[in-house]
Formats: C-alpha cells, sequence, structure tokens
C-alpha cells in the first residue's frame, strides 16, 4: 500500500495504491488505508496549529554577541555571533586596526592602527570611526606600547615613547606614561613611573568605579586616578604563604567575570621538591585577595577561557601533533574533561556567550566551533580575511 498527499487544481488530494492479489488482504488494506486517509485529513485541516515537540537543547535562544574582527585591511569586520554572518564593515582612518579597547558601557571601541601613533574611536551604534588622534608632530614620531580608558571616557592612558628624526640619525626617548584629555584633545599631563623606575612597557587597569588605577609590576601598585600617587600596594612578589612559592597571577579582563575580579591559570615551584605545579587562582584586587587551589602537576595547558557565570571554563593542552580540550569545574576544584582533537598550531580559545559553544582561532582567516559538550567540530566560519585579533561583546541579554 502507498498512501500519499498531492496537489490537484491547487488542492490537497489524497492519493492511495493498494497492490495485493489475495482478497483479505486487500481488506485488511482497505481498512487501513481508510485510516490513514481520517489521520490525513485531520493533518491537513490542524496543520497550521501543531506543534512538534522540540528538545530543550534546540529551544535555547543561542549566542547573542557581536564580533568586531581586525584584518589587515583598513576595516574592522563585525560578524554576527548567532547567523556567523558578516553584517557590517567599518572603515578605520589610518590602516590595518591594532589592538581594540572598548569603552566601559560597551559603546565605544578604542582602536590603535598597526603603526602604533594613532588611536581612534568607533561609536558601535553607528558602525562608524568618529574620532581621532595623534601624539606625534613634526620631526618627532610618538608610538604607543600599551594604553586605556579610564570607566568616564574623560582621558586616556598611554604608555609609549618619542623617537626624533635629526639629520644624521634617530634619536630615541624613554617610555613615557601619558594622560591625554579625550574632551579637549591635548595632553594633560606625564604621569611619573611608579616607583620611580622606568620600563619599556607597562600594563595598567582601572577599577570598576575609574578612582584607582592599578599598575602591575613586581607589586600591584595603587594609583589614585587623579592624582597619580601611591594609595596601596599588593606585595604580590611575596610567596602566598611559607614554602609555597610565588605566585604570579594573570590580568586577563573578561566580560563573564565580575567587574574587578580576574581568574586565571598559574604556576609555582615547589620550593621543597623543586617541581612545577598548575593551579587555578581568583583574584580580588579591591581586597587584595587571592583564592588559589592546584589541580595536579604543570602541564602544558593554555588559552583559559571562562564560561558565562563563572563556575566552569576551559583550556588547551598543546604539544606538537597532539591537542586538548581541558575542562575546568571551578566549583568542586578539579578538572572535569580531557578531550583529544584536531587543534591548530597556533590557537587562541574563547567561549560563546551563551556557554554551549567553543570557538578555536588567531591564524588565517577561520574560527573553528565546537560544541562545548560533546566537543565535536559543528562548523568552520570563514571571516573574509586574516585576522590580527578580536573582541566578542556580548548582547543585551548576555553577561
Amino acid at each position: 500500500v502507498r498512501c500519499g498527499v498531492e496537489e490537484q487544481g491547487g488542492s490537497p488530494s489524497r492519493v492511495f495504491t493498494y497492490e495485493s492479489g489475495d482478497d483479505e488482504a486487500q481488506n485488511l488494506i482497505r481498512l487501513a488505508g481508510r485510516y490513514i486517509a481520517e489521520i490525513l485529513s485531520l493533518a491537513l485541516l490542524l496543520g497550521p496549529t501543531i506543534s512538534i515537540a522540540v528538545p530543550l537543547a534546540a529551544q535555547r535562544p543561542g549566542p547573542d554577541g557581536t564580533f568586531y574582527i581586525s584584518t589587515y585591511t583598513d576595516q574592522i569586520r563585525v560578524l554576527d555571533e548567532r547567523t556567523f554572518e558578516v553584517v557590517d564593515l567599518i572603515e578605520t582612518q589610518h590602516g590595518m586596526p591594532g589592538r581594540f579597547v572598548v569603552s566601559q558601557n560597551r559603546e565605544r571601541l578604542y582602536v590603535s592602527d598597526a603603526t602604533g601613533e594613532h588611536i581612534e574611536v568607533i561609536d558601535l551604534a553607528e558602525g562608524r570611526s568618529t574620532d581621532s588622534f595623534t601624539l606625534s608632530k613634526g620631526n618627532e614620531q610618538f608610538r604607543f606600547r600599551s594604553f586605556d580608558v579610564d570607566p568616564q571616557e574623560t582621558y586616556v592612558l598611554i604608555v609609549g615613547k618619542t623617537t626624533t628624526k635629526l639629520p644624521d640619525r634617530f634619536e630615541v626617548g624613554s617610555s613615557v606614561i601619558v594622560r591625554y584629555d579625550l574632551r579637549n584633545q591635548e595632553v594633560m599631563d606625564t604621569i611619573p613611573w611608579p616607583d620611580g623606575h622606568a620600563r619599556q612597557s607597562g600594563n595598567f587597569m582601572f577599577s570598576p568605579d575609574g578612582k584607582l588605577v592599578y599598575f602591575s609590576a613586581e607589586d600591584m601598585i595603587v594609583l589614585d586616578s587623579e592624582t597619580f600617587t601611591e594609595v596601596d600596594r599588593w606585595e604580590i612578589s611575596r610567596e602566598l604563604e611559607p614554602g609555597l612559592g610565588r605566585i604570579r597571577p594573570g590580568f586577563s579582563a573578561s566580560y563573564y567575570e565580575e567587574p574587578g575580579f580576574f581568574t586565571g591559570l598559574v604556576r609555582i615551584t615547589d620550593p621543597i621538591n623543586n617541581r612545577r605545579m598548575m593551579g587555578v587562582a581568583r583574584v580580588n584586587l579591591a581586597e587584595k585577595d587571592m583564592e588559589f587551589y592546584t589541580l595536579g602537576p604543570s602541564q602544558p595547558v593554555g588559552q583559559f577561557a571562562l564560561a558565562p557565570g563563572g563556575g566552569k571554563a576551559w583550556g588547551l593542552y598543546s604539544e606538537i601533533g597532539h591537542y586538548e580540550f581541558w575542562a575546568f569545574d571551578l566549583r568542586n576544584r578539579q578538572v572535569s574533561t580531557r578531550r583529544e582533537f584536531a587543534g591548530r598550531p597556533r590557537m587562541g580559545l574563547l567561549a560563546s556567550t551563551d556557554g554551549e559553544l567553543l570557538y578555536i582561532h588567531v591564524a588565517g582567516n577561520t574560527i573553528d566551533v565546537y560544541d562545548s559538550d560533546t566537543y565535536d567540530l559543528l562548523r568552520t566560519v570563514d571571516v573574509g580575511g586574516d585576522m590580527r585579533g578580536f573582541v566578542l561583546l556580548p548582547g543585551s541579554d548576555g553577561p
């Protein structure tokens, strides 16, 4: 027996075909066909209202972030995280974009160019460059080494140095810290180096309220953001406790972390047995507090990627020809999963804004998308050009 529905004159019509030489079999087939016909008729009548049960996993809204990707062009490519489609191209004023700094309210992107001479301001809502500045003038070329923007966006803190072109040579100056006024577009002042010790570069972070500046050196030096005088110091150069060895935490910000907190992998050397150990540290800068626990002997695991909510994280085990995803259960303080995968020679790792996907990126023009539970490769996204870097901003429903 064959049954189905086909169009005749624009209206659906039932079609049944019976093939049998046995009278009893044909009677059974006709009876079955009558029931099938009634079911099909009911389906046609209720078709618009019928809903099919979908697994809960398929009903999830999915990630809602936006990638802002720098490539080797004068454009920033805007990629929708849900569809992985390029939805906009933002033209830059000074060639290839370099480092990205996102304003605290996530409305603007501060972008240095590849030469390190210009910083421009990108309005994310308008999708265009609205302003730019440079500290170079005449025969003096000032290059930025690092910079950060205060939460109120009144000024930029810049570390860099000046190279002066003379008739017979170039004269390279010392590294300086400059405070640049964004509203009046002028240099406000030059900030003395903390401890009076000049460095080639420096890492600064603002407190969430913008009242303090944290300067990461041998110790964490806390400065007043108006006077730039030292108001506190956290001696991270000292061992956390006797016999443990020094812990050097990283301070990579994540949108999946509470403001002022930083979580990451750290290594210590056990001074008693002279062995390297690997663990996780969570730092509270405001309270000068660090929670630390070991996971075991040090392994070639890096690229720590926190999940939204902060209860889970992933890392990449990387040796030549052997790559693994490592899943960290941060609440139970253990490695929960290790899964081998194809990998790349150079890799970066980031979790999606809903925590359901893992992104492998860095070299080339593609992002590999993996399921964060099964670690299956779901797809490879071509972003349209070799990447120099990117930032993923969560949407309105994200963290």
